[in-house]
Parts: structure tokens; C-alpha cells; sequence
């Protein structure tokens, strides 16, 4: 069996949707390098985007012409240095965001019905977190300045998907409809959501969460039983679009040549 004929991942296919959403030509940030997001960025590049700049933590390149692009572990990795035609001043970063990127993809700990998310902590209490997260870091001036993001979740459940935030640090469509343009953010907000039951979008008018397609073997009670408020629903909802084997031989032979997104469930 070649590597374009094992079956295709959740990761994968969570890669693949977010890769076409990136077209020819823009700036990507990768910030964190979560494996799907990373995936997903470098994947567009490779398929469709040689004209894409890439920012890896606080560098920015092209690595269209790159012939493998090893793991690299974690934010300051300095394996992803090598890459670096340029690199940010960390006050450069934070001050520009809209500047020098057009999207990025960012975590949660937890999801509201608006898109509103959530990496401070899980509590009442922000002194006595019943659960730390990562912290706010960039996204809340990220999140209101450039011109669209994607959030996405490794896991998809109630405690995740909740009717309202603990805390927000990635603000999305606050209280849907025109918040955003009433408190005047120059950014675009959340476009899809990520998960691996689903993809869900936001409603154009109200932009409260819309169930936008399936994943293999995921019915809409699924995706309902573990949500913890009522997204939009169509009449139809898609099966998620799969990988093209031009786009798996990319993924698998230059985007994650160490499997890290084969490691879990085939999504069929």
C-alpha cells in the first residue's frame, strides 16, 4: 500500500479543509505549531500558493522550493529558524498584526455561539482556575485587527462548545450580528470553526454558529449531543469534502513526513 492509499485522518482532512481557504499570494501566521493548523498553512503553500508568505513563530519566509519540511517542536524550535528569510521583533508583531499577516488559526479551551473563545482558564475565579490554559499571548489584538481567522479544536464536547465563555481572549462575533462594526475592529473575525466532528461556519445575518459539513460517519446528533448550545442547522448539511490524492501525496510526503497527523482515527 502506497502512502496516498491509507485511509485519509481526521487531522488530515481538518488540514486539507483549512489549507483550501488560503489562496495564492497571502500571509500566513502559523504562530503556535498546532500540527493541524501548521499542516494546513504549509499544505496551501505547497498546492497552491508558491507566492504565500509564511510565518513560522516571529520569522517570515517561502518554502515552496523546500523539499521536506521536518517537525519542529514547539514555538522557539530552532529548527524552524532555518527557514527564516526575516525575522519580527516580538513588540513588531503584536503591534502590526494586520500589517504583516492576512489570517491565522487559533485554539480554545472553550467555544461560544458567536465564536467568541476562550484560552485564559476555566473558572469563576481568575485567581483559583479550576484549569489554566495557555494564555491570551497575541490573539485578542490578532483577533480584532486582521483580516480573518479560523478556530479549531482537537477535541469537540460540551465543555468545549459552551452557551457562554468563562473568560474571552479571541474575540469572535461578540454578541453577533454588528458588534463587531459598532465597537469599530478593523478585523473580520472567525470564518470557520474546526473540529473533529464537523465544520461549522457562522450565519451571515445573526453569525451565530452554522453547521457547515460533516465528517465521515458523523451524523447532526452527534455533532448536537456534544455541543453545549444550538448551532444553525440547514435543511442539507455536506459530508466534508475529502482529500485529493495530489493533496495527501503533499501532506503526507512533504508537510508531516513524521505521520503526526496519522496518529489518530481515519475519518473513512
Amino acid at each position: 500500500m502506497n502512502a496516498t492509499e491509507r485511509p485519509c485522518t481526521i487531522d488530515e482532512l481538518n488540514a486539507v479543509f483549512l489549507s483550501r481557504q488560503i489562496a495564492d499570494g497571502e500571509r500566513a501566521l502559523v504562530g503556535a505549531n498546532v500540527p493541524v493548523p501548521r499542516a494546513g498553512v504549509l499544505l496551501a503553500h505547497l498546492h497552491h500558493g508558491p507566492n504565500m508568505i509564511v510565518m513560522l513563530a516571529h520569522t517570515r519566509t517561502n518554502l515552496y522550493d523546500e523539499p521536506v519540511m521536518p517537525d519542529f517542536a514547539s514555538l522557539t524550535d530552532w529548527r524552524q529558524s532555518r527557514w527564516a528569510e526575516s525575522q519580527y521583533i516580538h513588540y513588531e508583531v503584536f503591534d502590526a498584526f494586520d500589517k504583516i499577516t492576512d489570517l491565522f488559526a487559533v485554539g480554545a479551551l472553550q467555544i461560544d455561539p458567536y465564536g467568541n473563545a476562550n484560552l485564559i482558564g476555566v473558572g469563576d475565579d481568575y485567581r483559583r482556575l479550576k484549569f489554566r490554559g495557555p494564555g491570551a499571548v497575541g490573539t485578542p489584538s490578532a483577533a480584532t485587527s486582521i483580516g480573518r481567522y479560523y478556530l479549531y479544536v482537537a477535541s469537540h464536547d460540551r465543555r468545549i462548545f459552551v452557551e457562554r465563555c468563562d473568560f474571552v481572549s479571541t474575540f469572535g462575533w461578540g454578541e453577533g450580528g454588528d458588534h463587531r462594526e459598532r465597537l469599530g475592529f478593523p478585523g473580520g473575525g472567525p470564518r470557520f470553526c474546526i473540529t473533529p466532528l464537523c465544520i461549522f461556519d457562522f450565519e451571515e445575518q445573526s453569525k451565530r454558529m452554522r453547521l457547515h459539513s460533516l465528517h465521515p460517519g458523523v451524523s447532526v446528533d452527534d455533532v448536537l449531543r456534544n455541543t453545549g448550545f444550538e448551532p444553525i442547522v440547514p435543511a442539507h448539511v455536506p459530508q466534508t469534502e475529502p482529500p485529493t490524492e495530489e493533496e495527501l501525496r503533499l501532506l503526507r510526503g512533504r508537510v508531516d513526513p513524521g505521520g503526526i497527523l496519522r496518529r489518530r482515527e481515519r475519518a473513512g
